[in-house]
């Protein structure tokens, strides 16, 4: 016996051609500092040979599929512990680092060392208002720049996560385990600082990325949804509730006329 699906999407409505992604930040506050997301894109590559892997379909494919949020700050961060034991954070650029000491923490915070989940790998958090919305379903995975060369590597690796953003948009973080304390870790402003990539109905649909109107809706449902994690386990479960809150339109593209 044999089956044969055939799915025929329509040319036209809500799920026809591209998957709009909209993109905004939560808080306007030293706005320009922030980049953008680009879609990432291999430069100053050769494509004179016709075999050349930078011409190779299955790479573009890939890498169209994939969105870098650079980083903002210049830090240079050590780890230790003080005369009582405490994990504390060493701002080791000093006088020379170009964010004020007083104000690193509100940016950069050093999770609870009973929250790490290995007892010799401190993790921190790197506070960022980057947040994305869609208005169909969309997962959004955040990965590390495996496509990103350094030249003298990170000592640790960062926390990925996958949600369902057309009904959580929130701001996002960049949360780094940190392997080996004893290295500190330096974060460049401008480098690729984590990527995402987007899920959604049908493969063959490209992601356009728009800059989000924070409209009256927009910021009343993500009202709505902020500061939860701090009283649930699990916050997936309240996804039900949320789309029941979740009016039928958020995304609105920016006018830039």
């Amino acid at each position: 016996m044999q089956i044969s699906i055939t799915y025929d999407r329509p040319d036209d409505g809500p799920r026809s051609g591209p998957v709009q992604v909209g993109w905004f930040l939560a808080s306007d506050k030293g706005a320009v500092l922030y980049d953008p997301p680009e879609r990432l894109v291999s430069r100053q590559v050769s494509r004179t040979h016709a075999k050349s892997a930078s011409r190779c379909p299955a790479v573009i494919q890939m890498e169209s599929r994939y969105f870098v949020v650079k980083c903002p700050f210049d830090l240079h961060i050590g780890f230790t512990r003080d005369d009582k034991g405490k994990a504390v954070l060493v701002n080791r650029a000093g006088a020379s680092s170009p964010i004020r000491s007083n104000k690193l923490n509100e940016v950069l915070t050093l999770v609870s060392e009973a929250e790490w989940r290995y007892p010799d790998r401190p993790t921190v958090q790197l506070h960022l208002p980057y947040t994305f919305i869609a208005d169909e379903p969309v997962w959004m995975t955040q990965v590390g720049t495996f496509a990103h060369y350094r030249k003298d590597p990170l000592p640790g690796t960062i926390f990925g996560g996958r949600f369902q953003l057309n009904l959580w948009p929130r701001p996002l973080m960049w949360a780094f385990e940190w392997h080996e304390p004893e290295k500190d870790l330096v974060l460049k402003r401008g480098e690729p600082l984590f990527y995402c990539q987007f899920e959604h109905e049908g493969p063959d649909r490209p992601v356009q990325m728009v800059e989000a109107d924070k409209t009256p809706e927009l910021m009343a449902y993500m009202e709505k949804i902020s500061g939860v994690v701090n009283y649930v386990n699990q916050t997936f479960s309240l996804m039900k509730s949320a789309e029941q809150m979740r009016p039928p339109r958020l995304l609105k593209p920016k006018d830039r006329a």
